[in-house]
């Protein structure tokens, strides 16, 4: 077999296949990059294996399964981030399967690797109260460089309430000053237009005079460089900046969380809106939730508005006072009146 005949493949898979066959949006090959990214660097560094050198048959599910353990000690992955780079993984040897032998057998054996049980999560939002989310934008210094373009990374991530791969796929022509509304392109090549308030609209425009003087509509708007090139920034330096800050902010504030992701603020953001009046519905369509059912989750984990419907209920109980209260169950007949059913 030919040592290019991998490269070859995944080359087509990401240059033919999910753009023009399959129609993925940038999402899901930005998800698919990453993936393969990490595992050829874990190749590379852990292995050290030559790139060049690469077969299709070296990818066992030993060393799938060795990959993902490795970066789960030293990225604590969630069971869904661990599956999800699992799935990518497959994919691209499901659609070299049907070109390879050798590779249909490659892809039967990762189909041996057990997906990781998720904790059921579905009623739990792990989100930021607003004095949290405060001492973290109080944590960045404004006045260099980098600290500017996080804080405006952060500030546009909550006033939007975008998923991390819908901020990290904008464009800076996503952005219209006209009408301060920003482009986001969600999950299944879904697109919605969201207002953003007049302060993130100050920030762009200092940003952008400081990152993007050319001014080119088509450049990623958070960008990273790679040999002399502006490249989409990555999941993973987002959550690093994130982290980073959060941790600062956490010295002096308990109130901010242990684990501060960037989906956090998209819930931060959503839970705020929720307690501030704004409808499920209005809520839903705003988060670009296709089914506007999983809008819900964020009724089912206000603790605090339950808390206070609550004690409004309470308010008005027909029982006076403890004493009275107290009163009652002394009664020696009050166990036989109830067991009765009066």
């Amino acid at each position: 077999m030919k040592t290019d005949t991998f490269w070859k493949q995944l080359q087509q898979y990401f240059t033919i296949y999910l753009p023009k066959q399959r129609d993925s949006s940038d999402c899901t090959i930005s998800a698919c990059h990453d993936a393969w990214n990490l595992l050829l660097r874990y190749i590379s560094q852990e292995k050290h294996l030559e790139a060049i050198s690469l077969k299709l048959d070296y990818f066992t599910s030993a060393l799938i399964v060795e990959f993902l353990d490795h970066m789960d000690a030293e990225k604590h992955w969630e069971a869904s981030t661990r599956n999800q780079r699992l799935s990518c993984i497959r994919s691209f040897f499901k659609y070299a399967s049907s070109k390879d032998v050798t590779a249909n057998m490659v892809y039967a054996d990762l189909c041996t690797i057990p997906l990781k049980k998720e904790e059921d999560k579905s009623h739990v939002v792990d989100f930021m109260s607003k004095e949290g989310l405060a001492s973290i934008f109080a944590s960045v210094d404004l006045m260099t460089r980098t600290g500017f373009r996080d804080y405006f990374f952060m500030s546009l991530m909550y006033d939007t309430a975008a998923r991390d791969g819908e901020m990290l796929g904008m464009k800076l022509g996503d952005i219209n000053a006209g009408n301060s509304t920003a482009y986001l392109f969600g999950k299944g090549a879904k697109p919605r237009i969201v207002p953003v308030t007049q302060e993130n609209m100050v920030m762009f425009q200092r940003y952008k005079a400081k990152y993007h003087p050319d001014g080119i509509k088509t450049d990623p708007l958070f960008y990273t460089r790679h040999r002399g090139q502006k490249t989409f920034m990555s999941d993973d330096n987002a959550a690093r900046i994130i982290k980073q800050y959060a941790s600062k902010a956490r010295e002096s504030d308990s109130r901010v969380p242990d684990n501060v992701h960037p989906h956090m603020f998209r819930h931060s953001r959503a839970m705020h809106l929720y307690q501030g009046g704004m409808a499920l519905a209005v809520l839903s369509e705003f988060l670009g939730h296709e089914n506007p059912e999983t809008t819900l989750i964020y009724a089912y984990a206000d603790t605090e508005m339950k808390r206070k419907a609550i004690q409004s209920a309470s308010d008005h109980t027909p029982i006076d006072s403890a004493d009275k209260l107290e009163a009652i169950w002394k009664d020696p007949d009050i166990i036989g009146r109830l067991i009765q059913g009066y």
